[in-house]
């Protein structure tokens, strides 16, 4: 595929062929490599960016944005009578504090105290259409443009004239900008936070599954299912049976027990002959060589240029947060209730009704905070095993599923590997060098993006035909994420970036991130060797060849307050990095003991981010400390491992996953100040600057060029054979 660059302001849509491009950029003069000699100190003229970057112009965070416009008006905020609005928020608060800086922004427009502002989760309201989809890193921004609509609205209707509203002057702010700690903080350290398996519904009864040897294999047979059914406190066993709407229902057997603890026994007792997924046979090895042959070829460097190339391997991956994948489903006759932490709460609703052949009017679903998602919550996958267990058995299905299930069978980041060639004139005397042209073609396991703007109308054509692992409209969203999503920082002449995804059955997600970090990470380590091979400071060769200011201003502030270029015991070393996401700027710079090149430690982090108009600076910077700790966990430690069509880890000692004495005791974060510039993204935009920079970092400090990933040794482990369940830990 050949990237597309879609230009404001016109009527036509703009495709430039690559070969095109780069052969314009070899016609271009040419300084011959016969010998380098001393660098140049003359400034190079970077060569604008060709085509321009479509992210400029359209992001994903602004098709959100535009795709949830039309039913803002649906949205509810109401004032009572005692003066507190009340927030029914249409998204998810998975712990990056949205529902806090959302109150905030409330509170400054209605000119009230944070207090007088209560943000409840909505349920599902198909009302919304494409309005209460929770992705992008786009929350705040689709939101801010609305706010003051949205309190005129709720004091008209408490019968109120409207009033003076957020001040224009930043600087006169009286909520936004300050420092607040979350709404809920307090609930979750002190245990009154209820989360998914916190909800009290009577009735409710506890069920655990067990799920196939190989990521969606079947259930041949369970051969000792009256014995388990007599097992202590088992109340039934259940084959989840096979189907889907827009997606394919998991396939597992769940045991419903009166306790956890006998659903858990009963579950190991289970003797269940697996049949075999379409991954039968399938390696972390054989993914990464399809992955490799899918990848168009790059085109040479022209005659008498220089060639900085690389070829980079990341392997699955899943955020794994604390709460595993958990739904409670009342499935009667004529109607469903459900509750779950969902990205997608109606294409979840519609997609139940449809499941459970029910008019969607009598669906009902309870979006519930989650602690952790970080995109595989985009889809419902509990959702429908806990709707298949109770319209089965007429109970009430209260389901969670084992840390080794979630780990094996959930949503994963797709495997990737990433070929990238940049043709450069070299330095001479007299000139000091310059990048002609930029390459990077991705392999990638397809990306499902079925759930769509996360309603019946965009999910459905990307599920059709129902049957295919890759669907045309499936492949159009992947494609389009890529364009608007991974974003080109520096001017490196005729650009080329495009994935290639290859069709293989894995749980695919969007998980944080999905394309940016892996892309960016391994562009920030070509653009240090780039650098190397002019003869040019890393920072200072960022600093020429940035395309935007506030990305020069993130470097600049994070280089000085950094100390860059102070000296290093041997085996130690400082790496930098820049990335530009979701309207944000951030740059950072890592300390890292590579003393022991199999592992290494970061012990240092500065990173500088620019976030538009930052709300909650308390809030920006949690969300930076976690962008660091799953950059310190992908780029040096966590990675799944495939073996014939299954995934061996299945626990937290096995997917080593940053834990605490992994993150440097030494940490900045600086908050570029609010000069005007509209509110950018949060969510997912601090991982890829420190990733960068802990690879750079790796390479000054071992000579070693990072290419696969993670860097560091993995320890080994026996794992649970696959289809089955650990025994418990005795205590």
């Amino acid at each position: 595929m050949n990237r597309r660059t879609f230009l404001t302001g016109t009527a036509t849509s703009v495709a430039i062929g690559r070969r095109r491009l780069l052969r314009a950029a070899a016609s271009a003069p040419v300084i011959t490599a016969a010998g380098l000699t001393t660098p140049s100190t003359a400034e190079a003229a970077p060569l604008p960016l060709t085509p321009p970057d479509s992210v400029d112009y359209e992001d994903v965070g602004d098709s959100i944005i535009q795709a949830s416009a039309p039913t803002i008006a649906n949205v509810r905020l109401k004032l009572g009578p005692d003066g507190v609005y009340t927030f029914e928020m249409p998204r998810l608060e998975q712990g990056t504090g949205i529902a806090t800086a959302l109150a905030m922004m409330i509170a400054e427009e209605a000119g009230v105290t944070l207090d007088k502002v209560k943000v409840h989760s909505a349920d599902a309201q198909p009302n919304l259409e494409a309005g209460q989809i929770t992705g992008g890193s786009c929350t705040l921004r689709a939101f801010d443009p609305y706010i003051k609509e949205m309190v005129l609205r709720a004091r008209a209707a408490a019968g109120l004239p409207p009033q003076a509203g957020a001040p224009a002057d930043p600087a006169q702010y009286q909520v936004i900008g300050k420092r607040y700690r979350k709404l809920d903080a307090r609930d979750i350290v002190t245990g009154k936070k209820r989360f998914t398996m916190d909800q009290d519904v009577p009735g409710a009864v506890p069920t655990m599954c067990r799920m196939p040897s190989q990521i969606r294999g079947t259930v041949v047979s369970v051969n000792n299912l009256d014995a388990v059914r007599k097992m202590p406190g088992v109340l039934d066993v259940v084959v989840v049976p096979a189907g889907g709407f827009v997606v394919k229902i998991p396939p597992a057997v769940a045991v419903m027990a009166e306790t956890f603890g006998q659903a858990y026994d009963a579950c190991r007792a289970l003797d269940i002959t697996w049949g075999d997924g379409n991954m039968r046979g399938q390696s972390d090895a054989t993914i990464q060589a399809q992955l490799k042959a899918a990848i168009a070829p790059l085109v040479d460097s022209p005659p008498g240029t220089m060639t900085v190339e690389g070829e980079f391997e990341w392997p699955a991956a899943t955020a794994c947060p604390l709460e595993v994948e958990c739904a409670i489903a009342d499935v009667r006759p004529g109607s469903a209730e459900i509750w779950a932490g969902l990205q997608s709460p109606i294409i979840t609703l519609q997609s139940t009704a449809a499941e459970l052949s029910l008019p969607e009017s009598s669906v009902t679903v309870h979006c519930i905070p989650s602690g952790g998602s970080f995109g595989r919550r985009l889809f419902w996958d509990p959702v429908q095993v806990a709707a298949q267990v109770s319209r089965l058995t007429g109970r009430i299905c209260k389901l969670m599923y084992h840390r080794s299930d979630d780990i094996r069978h959930t949503r994963l980041r797709p495997p990737q590997y990433h070929k990238i060639r940049a043709a450069l004139n070299p330095p001479t005397p007299l000139t000091p060098g310059n990048v002609l042209s930029y390459q990077q073609h991705i392999g990638i396991v397809r990306l499902d993006a079925r759930h769509g703007f996360g309603n019946k109308g965009s999910a459905v054509p990307a599920g059709t035909p129902p049957d295919a692992i890759q669907t045309p409209v499936n492949q159009e969203y992947e494609e389009a994420f890529f364009d608007t999503m991974v974003s080109s920082p520096y001017n490196f002449g005729a650009n080329d970036k495009a994935i290639y995804p290859v069709a293989l059955e894995i749980n695919t997600v969007s998980y944080r991130s999905v394309h940016i970090m892996p892309a960016r990470t391994c562009e920030e380590i070509i653009v240090d060797e780039i650098a190397a091979a002019l003869h040019r400071d890393p920072v200072d060769f960022r600093l020429e060849f940035l395309r935007l200011p506030r990305a020069k201003a993130v470097l600049q502030r994070v280089a000085g307050a950094a100390q860059w270029g102070k000296a290093m015991a041997p085996g130690f070393a400082q790496g930098v990095g820049v990335h530009m996401e979701s309207r944000s700027f951030s740059a950072a710079i890592v300390e890292l003991d590579a003393r022991d090149p199999l592992n290494c430690k970061v012990t240092r982090v500065t990173l500088a981010i620019d976030v538009g108009k930052p709300v909650n600076p308390s809030g920006i910077e949690q969300q930076c400390h976690g962008g660091i700790a799953e950059a310190i966990s992908l780029v040096l430690k966590t990675g799944l491992t495939i073996r014939d069509g299954g995934v061996l880890e299945g626990s937290y000692n096995q997917y080593t996953f940053a834990r605490m004495a992994d993150f440097p005791k030494a940490v900045e974060i600086i908050i570029m100040p609010n000069v005007g510039d509209p509110i950018a993204g949060m969510g997912e935009v601090a991982m890829s600057a420190p990733a960068g920079a802990i690879a750079n970092a790796y390479a000054r400090a071992t000579s070693i060029k990072p290419r696969k990933f993670p860097l560091n040794a993995r320890p080994a482990f026996t794992p649970t054979p696959p289809g089955q369940l650990p025994v418990p830990p005795t205590v």
